[in-house]
């Protein structure tokens, strides 16, 4: 690459940075608010309605059932469509799902909105990981993956702030607070879903933000990396790649993340509110502060793995970290249990971006749509297991503590399982015994 190129290269990068990134954080926090708001209007719900501990926790759990089921599917319709169409489409109908929840009458009716907002979300994950492989080199994915999956974090960090005043806004027009809660946040997701449809673009060729030599050069980029990883022919199964030992590591390991992500983020209202003196407003901000560290620590480990392209020992580290203070926070008083899980935030929330590098620098390109779709959504399954599970325990033993338990066990055997990630191998399943690995380009 000449030094004119190299130029043009990083002006590209930056243009992506700022139009594009941005905004796929602000379509995170949106489905964050949307996918957990049911955590702080529990205990309304429980009052009002009459959905307890056991099936809040099914009812949250049931998203991810359907978003299983319904993740490759959309994933295949995303490359059949366009990025760009099929982003606005899951996000306006997550919104209007959303939103929907305002009218639940009981645990049916809980229970059926919860699987079709996990239907309406399925294959948004997945849509922007392979946006990214699609648009940036190799070398800055780590970071936009990792400012990307902070916004799971900033969501956290201001829903509680958020969720609190709108819980407040009880009678408002003779509507609950927790209906409040769902609609406004609902209607958030449509408008900006709108929006995104008049920024993104599906191709690199469609930008006209990009100059003729931007999009040359990024282009150029991007396929001598995909070149770099495919085989000596170009006919490569991605079936045959899906059914691969890797693959289903990467499944495990997700899964482990992904249990204690929301674990925390169905259950932590509940555990904060064991702090004396707390109500709707205090629980919101307390329950903020493990999100808001996640994000610094996101940030710079996001960094690090760019640096030094090596993501194994930092997500084995960040799961360490995890597993250790999770399982201090369920000894420690409730106090010292929020200061732990500020923590173990720090650790299990790091691990998710650092995660998802490992994939895109080793999985053919063909196939990298559809194993982000398998490992996405079967990992998420760890989102059903995770609510659901603490729903149980806690209507059994009127506390999580064994909960607290399962969730440091998963953390430190995903960083045992990371060791066995294959290093510097593509993840292909060769047609031809002539085929050899090369190496990952992250």
């Amino acid at each position: 690459m000449t030094s004119a190129q190299n130029d043009h290269l990083t002006v590209a990068v930056g243009k992506v940075f700022r139009r594009v990134v941005p905004l796929f954080v602000v379509m995170l926090i949106c489905n964050q608010l949307n996918r957990a708001n049911i955590g702080y209007a529990q205990v309304h719900l429980e009052a009002d309605v009459g959905i307890g501990a056991a099936a809040y926790g099914l009812g949250a759990g049931l998203f991810f059932i359907a978003y299983a089921i319904f993740e490759l599917p959309s994933n295949m319709l995303m490359e059949r469509y366009g990025p760009k169409i099929w982003l606005t489409r899951i996000m306006v109908s997550w919104g209007v799902v959303s939103a929907a929840m305002m009218f639940v009458q009981g645990p049916t009716s809980f229970y059926v909105l919860r699987f079709l907002l996990g239907a309406a979300e399925a294959g948004f994950l997945p849509a922007i990981i392979y946006y990214f492989s699609r648009w940036l080199p190799s070398s800055h994915r780590g970071r936009a993956t990792a400012l990307f999956v902070a916004g799971s974090s900033v969501a956290a960090a201001i829903s509680g702030p958020l969720s609190g005043p709108l819980l407040s806004m009880h009678g408002f027009f003779g509507l609950t607070g927790w209906k409040w809660l769902f609609l406004i946040e609902g209607v958030l997701s449509i408008v900006v879903g709108l929006f995104a449809y008049t920024r993104l673009d599906s191709r690199v060729a469609d930008a006209g933000w990009l100059t003729g030599a931007e999009k040359d050069a990024l282009t150029a980029a991007i396929e001598r990396e995909d070149a770099a990883r495919r085989t000596t022919s170009d006919s490569v199964s991605r079936w045959r790649i899906l059914v691969q030992p890797q693959v289903l590591l990467f499944c495990l390991i997700y899964f482990a993340i992904q249990l204690s992500i929301y674990a925390n983020t169905f259950w932590l209202p509940t555990i904060v509110r064991r702090i004396n003196g707390t109500g709707d407003v205090t629980v919101g901000l307390l329950s903020s502060l493990p999100w808001i560290c996640a994000v610094v620590a996101m940030y710079f480990t996001g960094r690090a793995s760019d640096r030094s392209g090596r993501s194994k020992p930092l997500l084995i580290a960040s799961l360490i970290v995890a597993g250790v203070a999770t399982f201090l926070a369920a000894i420690a008083s409730p106090v010292l249990a929020l200061v732990l899980l500020c923590v173990a935030a720090m650790g299990f929330k790091s691990a998710s971006p650092l995660f998802w590098t490992i994939p895109q620098g080793s999985v053919h390109p063909v196939a990298l749509a559809a194993v982000v779709a398998v490992v996405n959504s079967l990992g998420n399954l760890g989102g059903f297991v995770a609510p659901y599970g603490f729903g149980l325990i806690k209507q059994a033993t009127g506390q999580v503590t064994w909960g607290l338990y399962g969730l440091a066990a998963a953390c430190l055997l995903a960083a045992v399982l990371v060791l066995f990630i294959r290093r510097d191998r593509v993840v292909v399943a060769p047609a031809a015994s002539t085929r050899t690995p090369v190496e990952e380009t992250s």
